[in-house]
């Protein structure tokens, strides 16, 4: 073999291998972009023995700027050693972020929704296998020009129990990009909007200034312990 061909599959060699490293380097950048959080969660009631269940929601979501529409993934999933039993996850929004459909889950009418929120669903998990997981593919609009929530509850499939609640968690920009095709927005992060200032939010209702960030969760977990909203609207919410 000749040493000027020896030298032309090095170099070939060392491309791929450098082409190889790109690839991966691509992958594993893509994959901490979409990365998952239980940020923002908590356990109410207790759980079953061996059961554990959490929610997790994206780091990251992207805020089209001209239709304001966003995609969130919500997961459900028990980390423990035995089955669920029959539950129901929520997804609720708050404030500027409204949930239009989460597929395959049923719209909670106006009258019957949580205490703050805007808009909700509910998704009949049915019963998790241990150490399974089901997501659920969620719209939403999101008015960067205000704050913008969502929350997470899992409940048994009558609502008395609240085992774990993700929220209201904030999605936000401390930076926003109104000139841009969309913004970013992080997970945990209160959100600046542009406006007269732009270092404070414009107010949206009388309860505005005195409702401080979490107050709206904490009025879900206090409901969670007295049997929740949703076992005095049965009928409708189930469904």
């Amino acid at each position: 073999m000749s040493s000027r061909y020896s030298i032309a599959i090095a170099g070939s060699l060392v491309t791929a291998s450098f082409s190889a490293v790109l690839i991966f380097a691509c992958t594993a950048t893509a994959d901490d972009q979409g990365a998952m959080s239980g940020k923002g969660g908590k356990a109410v009631d207790k759980a079953p023995a061996g059961v554990e269940l959490t929610t997790l929601l994206p780091e990251k979501i992207s805020v089209e700027n001209g239709s304001h529409k966003t995609s969130i993934t919500a997961v459900v999933k028990n980390g423990g050693t035995k089955e669920s039993g029959r539950i129901r996850l929520l997804v609720a929004g708050f404030d500027g972020l409204v949930v239009t459909n989460v597929k395959g889950c049923s719209e909670i009418a106006e009258k019957d929704l949580p205490p703050g929120s805007n808009s909700a669903f509910g998704c009949a998990v049915d019963n998790l296998a241990a150490g399974s997981s089901k997501t659920y593919a969620v719209d939403a609009t999101f008015d960067t020009g205000k704050a913008g929530r969502i929350c997470l509850p899992v409940q048994t499939s009558d609502g008395k129990k609240t085992y774990w609640q993700q929220g209201p968690v904030p999605f936000g920009a401390s930076k926003p990009t109104p000139n841009a095709p969309a913004t970013p927005l992080l997970l945990g992060t209160d959100n600046t909007p542009v406006g007269p200032g732009g270092d404070q939010l414009p107010r949206t209702g009388a309860d505005d200034r005195v409702l401080p960030l979490g107050a709206a969760g904490a009025t879900l977990i206090v409901a969670g312990a007295a049997g929740l909203w949703v076992t005095r609207r049965r009928p409708r919410s189930q469904r």
